[in-house]
């Protein structure tokens, strides 16, 4: 069963290619394979996930390398949740894409599938050179993604968003080198070994390696004061890419919550807190400031980065549980608000998303959405958003800042609210018809009117976070032991290297 690890990398990998050489540019053809391809990724992850559930990590060795030698594929319940998580987000997105998004440039497919195996990869991956690896491939897809369909803005923004990720590339290379040079490895559980025995010496080259790696994760979580990359390029993209972008964030978080947790738990933990809880400052007067719907949705992303990373500066069980659970509602929410964003832009003609009065009524159907999604999205009960607020709330509890980051955890909550009240009121309630405004179909965000195929996706979306509402207790059951097989770094170690400790002996299978 070992050998089913390694096929969420090699189905998109394959298929990527596949769409571009025998089917060429036969769009029809290329979304129904795409489709395909994509809801086999998600039955993949969920028997990938059934088959993590039962006993300690579980890896695929590469030419059957022993690790730390060779390249080591490691799959325990926090990466296959993280592939669930990734498989129903991106069949959500490619359906919605193939509503006609898709349509406005090339390739989209295949770059969608290049973006999935990066996903993929970084998820799975035991080691940190092939992490930079992965990081590149689902790097290099999102670039082609970001740019999609043209224009001055994207092709703006996607410069700005290329130039600053080949800085961070570049610092990844430089960290990787150094933790290699000081220890003689780069598989992860090896690292976490050898880091306690480096000599004194060392240390400092070691601490390098270790702060540019942690400088680089928060940068793709769009951690403050690295955030500021975030509002130019989400809000610039198309609606599918940007919403597919919501689970990139989250791989900063899963790369600190790997690396640092197992190799370096102590370097990382002191900022973690402070930098969540200026997220929480700049996501919520960013919101307040936002002049375009997409842009208000991005700064409710770094909002939301803001409590995962005091999730994240907590420990314990609980700490984990209520990290994971806000991962997954907050990437749900932000996409259906990203793809509400991009059909209310189509739907205004030139108006797109701004926070304007005009253009046409955008009908009931959209509003319940987006009142369902921002309700979830900002934390109000019922729904999964205030479930996670409260279990993070619960988890920073007995931390010796815990009132202060109570503050900041509710008290940022309310900008953010009117700015989604304010949205609401303007693009759903204020629409009389403005002056100067060209119909649907004339301006240039015109592309999909928010019919029934646009919306679907979004339902779906909204779906799920009413999933994780009704269903919060046994998701939080799985999520509990989640975060204790995160926590324990000896049974990491014990199922790659083979024993606590040991090298190059026959890896768990």
């Amino acid at each position: 069963m070992t050998g089913l690890i390694v096929l969420p990398i090699l189905l998109p990998a394959l298929t990527a290619p596949f769409l571009i050489l025998a089917l060429g540019y036969d769009l029809r053809a290329q979304r129904v394979a795409s489709i395909g391809a994509t809801v086999l990724f998600l039955a993949l992850a969920v028997t990938l996930y059934a088959l993590a559930g039962d006993g300690p990590p579980r890896t695929y060795r590469l030419g059957d390398w022993p690790a730390p030698f060779g390249i080591v594929l490691v799959l325990d319940r926090l990466a296959a949740t993280m592939l669930v998580l990734t498989g129903v987000l991106a069949s959500v997105v490619v359906v919605h894409a193939a509503a006609g998004w898709d349509a406005r440039g090339r390739h989209f497919h295949p770059l969608f599938q290049f973006q999935l195996m990066g996903l993929a990869g970084a998820f799975l991956t035991g080691d940190a050179f092939n992490l930079f690896v992965f990081f590149e491939v689902m790097l290099i897809a999102s670039y082609g993604l970001m740019l999609h369909g043209g224009g001055a803005e994207r092709m703006k923004a996607g410069f700005q968003y290329v130039a600053l990720n080949l800085v961070a590339s570049t610092l990844f290379l430089f960290a990787v080198g150094l933790l290699y040079a000081v220890t003689g490895t780069l598989n992860i559980a090896d690292l976490a070994v050898k880091a306690t025995q480096v000599a004194a010496g060392d240390r400092a080259l070691l601490t390098v390696g270790a702060a540019l790696l942690a400088m680089v994760f928060a940068l793709k979580a769009a951690a403050v004061p690295l955030h500021w990359w975030l509002p130019a390029a989400y809000p610039a993209a198309s609606a599918p890419a940007a919403a597919l972008f919501m689970i990139m964030t989250k791989v900063g978080i899963y790369a600190l919550i790997r690396i640092h947790g197992l190799a370096f738990p102590d370097l990382a933990a002191p900022w973690l807190a402070g930098a969540g809880a200026l997220g929480l400052v700049v996501g919520a007067v960013g919101a307040l400031a936002a002049r375009r719907l997409a842009e208000l949705v991005a700064y409710g992303v770094v909002w939301s980065m803001g409590s995962l990373l005091v999730a994240l500066a907590a420990s314990g069980a609980a700490a984990g549980t209520a990290l994971l659970y806000y991962a997954a509602h907050s990437t749900l929410a932000g996409a259906a608000l990203f793809l509400l964003a991009g059909l209310a832009a189509a739907a205004r003609g030139s108006l797109g998303d701004r926070l304007v009065p005009g253009g046409p009524p955008l009908g009931a159907g959209p509003a319940i959405l987006f009142l369902l999604a921002t309700i979830g999205f900002t934390g109000l009960p019922p729904l999964s958003g205030f479930i996670g607020k409260i279990l993070i709330l619960q988890a920073i509890a007995g931390d010796p800042h815990g009132a202060v980051l109570w503050a900041l955890l509710i008290g940022s909550s309310l900008p953010v609210i009117v700015g989604f009240a304010r949205a609401g009121s303007t693009l759903f309630w204020k629409t009389a018809g403005a002056e100067g405004v060209e119909p649907a179909g004339t301006g240039p965000a015109a592309l999909v009117p928010p019919g029934r195929s646009g919306l679907a996706g979004v339902a779906i979306l909204v779906i799920a976070l009413a999933g994780l509402t009704v269903l919060a207790g046994p998701v939080a059951h799985q999520l509990t032991a989640t975060a204790r097989q995160m926590a324990d770094r000896a049974g990491y170690v014990e199922a790659v290297l083979g024993e606590p400790g040991g090298r190059g002996r026959e890896a768990a299978r």
